[in-house]
């Protein structure tokens, strides 16, 4: 067994007990936090913030070869990708900042661990329009075509590939007395020839922080492993690999893309995939989230929702993927810049009293009641705003807004039940019977801002927390789990 994981070894077990042992691979997002791919919900630099990110390599014997994308939040285009390169135990690290008051995103580093293009450890590269606008190598789209719509997003990390020890490419990365001694030797040949099969073991964090306002906001990155038994290294100019890579064409699995989803009551449930995209939506798939929101005007307090859909642009975006739409998301991306997908709110307050939350989110930001039009989405709970607004604790502008009936209670974002209906289908079981997994693939976090003028006289105290979204699933099929 390759992947240094106990939640791998249990579910493997599990796999094997149930009759299919010998499984080499499958796709399932990994509570212990370890994985091959690592996605970052929420990058942003809008109200004077920044984005600081780290990714760090636990493999003490192979160096790790990653795919490093920022994608914006309309529609999930790259504005900017690259290559890492990380030796045996090595940290990378970087920031996201604005590039001026009327510019978009930029990325920096002081670290030491190689990058292709090397010029990243020497200045920040400023995220860059020409995905969207038309400009690129792909078609542009319908959403803003400014450089301001790079100003937040998320993070994709995906690893190509382990580096072999014995490689060329290894003995240019890893790290003598703190710094490797051959980045600006690498090119695609060196590096082609020494990245081999992935075996994982990479976690991840951020943090979003106001220097000016002492407020800062943690989190951990949602990690995939089981993404693939192969190299998939490409050269970094090169937008490959993408999610739509997992495990095709899996080795172990006969040309399918196998998942691993937990369903409610703990059941393990086993899909098989045509799409690798579908096997990564299967793991992320909720039927329903929630999260506690906090808006008490005596505590100084505000709350947003980050709701990212990691996998949703290859269902919606017709312009680089024709046939989209397809389930679970019903609307492609179109003018002025919205995807639609129908969610169902209900509300409440920490006494269970609750309210039906009338028509759409307030002030409405798109075409639909109730929806979610974006691939990130920052729901705030302001109870005075106008549609132009930013959210009141990241300041974002992707943003739906709920107006709140109590000052502290929680929130269900049903999934499944808008739009007629939420569903991934397509999924086999090994037996192949057919399965259907409910709502819509999801990730993300409530932050909170508490703001105490006078936590003594004339001091200014800053206090902020983050908490995951917590989620439900269901399925549809004759598979145990989905009774």
């Amino acid at each position: 067994m390759k992947r240094n994981s106990l939640t791998t070894a249990v579910v493997a077990g599990i796999a094997g007990v149930a009759g299919f042992a010998g499984l080499a691979n499958a796709v399932d997002l990994n509570p212990d936090g370890l994985g091959q791919v690592l996605i970052y919900p929420y990058y942003t630099v809008n109200k004077s913030q920044d984005t600081l990110f780290s990714v760090v390599n636990t493999d003490p014997i192979n160096g790790k070869a990653v795919k490093v994308r920022f994608l914006e939040g309309y529609n999930s285009r790259e504005v900017l990708d690259f290559n890492l390169y990380l030796s045996p135990n090595d940290v990378w690290t970087a920031t996201v900042s604005q590039t001026s008051d009327d510019g978009g995103g930029q990325v920096s580093t002081t670290d030491q661990s190689c990058t292709d293009p090397s010029v990243l450890n020497a200045s920040p590269v400023a995220f860059r329009t020409a995905a969207f606008d038309g400009t690129g190598p792909v078609p542009g789209d319908d959403g803003p075509q400014d450089i301001t719509r790079t100003r937040e997003g998320y993070i994709e990390l995906i690893s190509m590939g382990d580096i072999d020890p014995a490689s060329t490419l290894a003995g240019l990365i890893t790290h003598d007395d703190g710094v490797p001694p051959g980045c600006s030797s690498i090119n695609d040949t060196v590096a082609a020839a020494g990245v081999v099969a992935p075996t994982g073991g990479l976690f991840g964090s951020a943090d979003i922080i106001n220097v000016g306002e002492g407020t800062i906001f943690p989190y951990t990155a949602d990690a995939v492993d089981g993404f693939s038994e192969q190299s998939l290294y490409s050269p970094s100019n090169n937008l490959n690999p993408s999610l739509q890579d997992a495990n095709n064409p899996s080795i172990a699995t006969g040309g399918v893309a196998r998942a691993f989803v937990f369903e409610g009551g703990g059941q393990l449930l086993t899909a098989d995939y045509a799409a690798g995209i579908d096997a990564v939506s299967a793991v992320f798939m909720a039927d329903a989230i929630y999260n506690e929101y906090i808006v008490s005007a005596g505590l100084g307090a505000a709350t947003d929702w980050i709701v990212t859909f990691p996998t949703k642009r290859f269902y919606v975006d017709k312009d680089v993927y024709p046939a989209n739409p397809t389930p679970p998301f019903v609307e492609p991306f179109h003018a002025p810049g919205e995807s639609n997908v129908v969610v169902v709110p209900s509300i409440y307050d920490r006494e269970e009293r609750t309210t039906v939350v009338q028509g759409d989110f307030s002030p409405p930001i798109s075409s639909q009641p109730n929806s979610l039009p974006f691939e990130v989405n920052v729901i705030s709970f302001l109870t005075e705003t106008g549609a132009g607004d930013p959210s009141g604790v990241l300041g974002s502008l992707l943003r739906p807004n709920i107006v709140p009936f109590a000052e502290t209670g929680w929130l269900k974002l049903d999934m499944t039940s808008g739009d007629s209906g939420h569903q991934l289908p397509g999924g086999l079981t090994p037996a192949g019977a057919a399965v259907t997994l409910n709502g819509l693939p999801v990730t993300g976090y409530e932050a909170f801002n508490v703001i105490n003028a006078n936590a003594q006289p004339g001091l200014l105290a800053n206090y902020g927390g983050l908490f995951r979204h917590r989620a439900s699933r269901s399925c549809v099929g004759a598979d145990p789990a989905c009774s």
